[in-house]
C-alpha cells in the first residue's frame, strides 16, 4: 500500500490524539494514523491498519474490511446509486465530498448533518451559515440508504454512507482510489453551534489553521483538503470577486475553471495564477505565516499530482477517523434524516 507525502522513507505511522464520544463525557486517546507515501492516480490504496482497543473507552479501530461479512455488496450499492445521480447532475461528486467534510468537522463523523429539525431535542446544521443553500445530495443520500437498507436491512450506517461516497465520488472523477476505513455508528442529536463554527471562505489562514488544529489536522492536512476545490461549483457570493452587477448571490461559477468536472491537481495552479475562487484559498499563499506553512506545499501540489494525490488520501483517512462512533455508542439509523426512536 502506498499513501503519503513523498518526502523519503516509508515512516511509521504517526499516533495523534484524537476526542472519542461517549454517552455522558469525552475521553482522549491515541490512534495510530496512516504513514504518507506517494500515492498513484489509479493505484488502490489502504491505510496501516490501526491497533484495535479492546477496553470500553478505547473502541476497535475502523476498518475497510467491517462490512465484508455483513453486507459485501455495500460498495457497489453505493457506487451505483452515485453513477446514477451524476448522469443529471455533474456537480454531485464535489456535493457529497462536502457532505463528508462538514459532517466530520462537527462532533465527528457522526452523520449529524443529515438530521432534519425534529424540535425540541434536533436543530438541524443544514441551516447553519455554512450549509444553508449550499450543502446539498440529502437526497443520493437517501437513495443510497434505500439501496443499502434493500440489500443489507439495519447495517450500514448513515455517517459510513458519507465516506464510502466521498471515496466514490473522488474516484470516478479522475482522482484516486482508496480503501475506506468503516464501521461508524450514527449520532442521535446535532451540534449547530460547532456547525456555526465550520471553516468558513472568509476565514484567515490562521483561523483555518486552528479549526483544522482543533480536530487534530495540521498544516498538510489543510493544503491537501482544500484541494477538493478542484471540482464543483460555488456561489459567486462566497468568491474572491463576488458576483459581478446584476448577478443573484446564489449564481454558480465553478471553482476550476480549466477542469471543472475531474479531481486534480490543477487547483493548485489555478491558486498560484491567481485564479482561484475562494478567499480562504488565495490565504495559502498570501498571507504573512504562509510562506513558513502553507505556500510551499501548494508549490509541491502544483508540481506533482501523485505527491496531491497521496497526501489527500491520507488526509481523508485522518479526517474520517475524527470521533467516530464505534461499538453500542449510537445507533443504525433506518433513515438518515431522523434518529430511530425518540427519548424526549
Amino acid at each position: 500500500m502506498e499513501i503519503s507525502r513523498a518526502i523519503g522513507p516509508l515512516e511509521p505511522p504517526p499516533t495523534v490524539s484524537r476526542f472519542v464520544k461517549h454517552p455522558r463525557n469525552w475521553k482522549l486517546e491515541s490512534q495510530a494514523l496512516p504513514g504518507r507515501q506517494t500515492a498513484h492516480a489509479t493505484g488502490l490504496l489502504a491505510p496501516f491498519p490501526p491497533p484495535a482497543g479492546a477496553a470500553r473507552g478505547h473502541p476497535p479501530a475502523l476498518s475497510s474490511a467491517f462490512y465484508d461479512a455483513s453486507c459485501p455488496g455495500a460498495h457497489d450499492v453505493v457506487r451505483r446509486v452515485i453513477q446514477d445521480a451524476r448522469v443529471s447532475d455533474r456537480r454531485i461528486p464535489a456535493s457529497l465530498i462536502r457532505l463528508h467534510f462538514h459532517d466530520c468537522f462537527v462532533n465527528g463523523c457522526d452523520g449529524s448533518l443529515l438530521l432534519d429539525d425534529d424540535l425540541p431535542a434536533i436543530r438541524t446544521e443544514k441551516t447553519v451559515q455554512a450549509n444553508n443553500n449550499s450543502a446539498r445530495g440529502f437526497p443520493v443520500v437517501d437513495g443510497i440508504k434505500r439501496a443499502l437498507e434493500a440489500a443489507c436491512p439495519g447495517i450500514v450506517s448513515c455517517a459510513d454512507i458519507l465516506a464510502l461516497a466521498a471515496e466514490i465520488s473522488v474516484e470516478i472523477s479522475g482522482g484516486p482510489r482508496w480503501r475506506v476505513l468503516l464501521g461508524r455508528r450514527d449520532g442521535t442529536t446535532t451540534n449547530v453551534e460547532s456547525a456555526n463554527n465550520l471553516p468558513s471562505p472568509f476565514d484567515s489562514l490562521n483561523k483555518l489553521q486552528q479549526k483544522f488544529r482543533n480536530v487534530n489536522l495540521d498544516d498538510t492536512d489543510l493544503v491537501a483538503l482544500q484541494g477538493a476545490h478542484t471540482f464543483g461549483k460555488v456561489q459567486c457570493q462566497f468568491t474572491r470577486e463576488n458576483c459581478t452587477a446584476g448577478q443573484p448571490e446564489g449564481t454558480l461559477e465553478n471553482l476550476d475553471q480549466v477542469t471543472p468536472n475531474v479531481f486534480d491537481n490543477k487547483y493548485y495552479g489555478n491558486l498560484l495564477h491567481g485564479q482561484a475562487q475562494l478567499p480562504s484559498d488565495h490565504v495559502m499563499l498570501s498571507d504573512a505565516a504562509a510562506p513558513a506553512t502553507t505556500a510551499p506545499i501548494v508549490h509541491r501540489f502544483a508540481s506533482n499530482q501523485k505527491d496531491f494525490f497521496g497526501n489527500f488520501v491520507a488526509s481523508m483517512i485522518k479526517m474520517g477517523n475524527i470521533s467516530p462512533l464505534t461499538e453500542r455508542d449510537g445507533e443504525i439509523r433506518k433513515n438518515c434524516r431522523r434518529v430511530n426512536s425518540k427519548g424526549y
